[in-house]
């Protein structure tokens, strides 16, 4: 088969197409002819330093989208020929190649009205998102969310989940793209860049605070936003803990939420399952129209290394899909 190798760390920007044999389904996986992939940041920057686990050469590619070829021994609830997606494990080879395998009780089957490239936007931003608000979150007792960077792939589908869900909600992002989070659901936005968030924060909620924060920004962000919070209120971080001392004890009494999605996959299997029913939450969604895949460019399997640069460079909305299956 054909795939993106990574020689070696820190040479994502020079991957190119090369023939490798294609792998065969163990016990309890699909074999997975891949039609799309989704491109994420976790791939460069984990190639940038490499990972423990890997041999080299290495396949990036996390949120796979195809058809099953074949079935491992003991898998009994997929078929040969079931259009599927799935989030990988960041240990193993991935999905920037012809072919793929995986855990079969971690794929969701894709709906008829969903495409191949929409299906490949969802798993790591989604799920990322989904977690956050439908895992971590109390939502019975929040009413308002801060979200930060609603137009990036976490923050877009976070907005959407959280407003579905009922809540009121605020996000970060640069004037430019207040039109496009609103469009996803957000009632207000803030330019950070040239607004001090806090205030705002404190102006819309008339000096109480968010109910919650989710934030896939850095450790820096998550820090700031602890001030931004109600009393009780949650903060859930995907980019790194915020410093727990900023909150002095008996003040506001914070609820601290951390985000990994990859780690699920070191999990009990009863755990992993869940992939597979956020999977199919948000197919459903995407399916019936009531949530956007965030779906915003489709590239050719060979411009994936030009396409990750351009993510690592942070001026990117929405989610880049490679269509690897003409």
């Amino acid at each position: 088969m054909k795939a993106l190798l990574l020689h070696e760390p820190n040479k994502w920007k020079s991957m190119k197409l090369e023939e490798v044999e294609a792998p065969d389904p163990a016990v309890g996986e699909v074999l997975v002819e891949v039609h799309a992939v989704g491109l994420n940041p976790v791939d460069y920057k984990t190639a940038t330093n490499g990972h423990p686990a890997w041999t080299y050469p290495h396949i990036l590619g996390l949120d796979v989208a195809g058809v099953v070829q074949a079935l491992g021994e003991g898998v009994e609830d997929l078929h040969v020929g079931d259009r599927v997606v799935y989030h990988g494990d960041l240990q193993e080879k991935g999905g920037y190649a012809e072919y793929d395998v995986t855990t079969a009780h971690t794929v969701s089957v894709i709906p008829d009205a969903v495409s191949f490239e929409e299906a490949a936007a969802l798993p790591t931003a989604g799920y990322t998102a989904y977690q956050a608000i439908h895992r971590k979150l109390p939502l019975e007792n929040i009413n308002t969310i801060l979200i930060h960077a609603g137009a990036g792939g976490v923050g877009g589908f976070a907005i959407q989940l959280a407003k579905a869900a009922g809540k009121t909600v605020l996000t970060t992002a640069s004037s430019k793209k207040h039109d496009h989070v609103r469009s996803l659901g957000a009632d207000y936005a803030i330019d950070y860049r040239n607004e001090d968030v806090g205030q705002k924060v404190d102006e819309i909620t008339n000096g109480r605070g968010v109910d919650a924060v989710i934030d896939a920004v850095s450790r820096e962000n998550a820090t700031a936003s602890l001030d931004y919070l109600a009393h009780l209120g949650h903060i859930v971080y995907i980019a790194g803990k915020p410093d727990f001392d900023k909150v002095k004890p008996f003040t506001k009494v914070v609820s601290y939420h951390e985000i990994a999605l990859g780690a699920i996959h070191q999990a009990d299997i009863e755990s992993q399952k869940d992939l597979a029913v956020m999977g199919n939450d948000m197919l459903h969604r995407v399916a019936e129209g009531t949530l956007s895949s965030l779906l915003s460019e489709t590239i050719a399997f060979e411009e994936v290394p030009q396409a990750l640069e351009r993510l690592s460079e942070r001026h990117v909305q929405g989610k880049i899909v490679a269509k690897v299956k003409a």
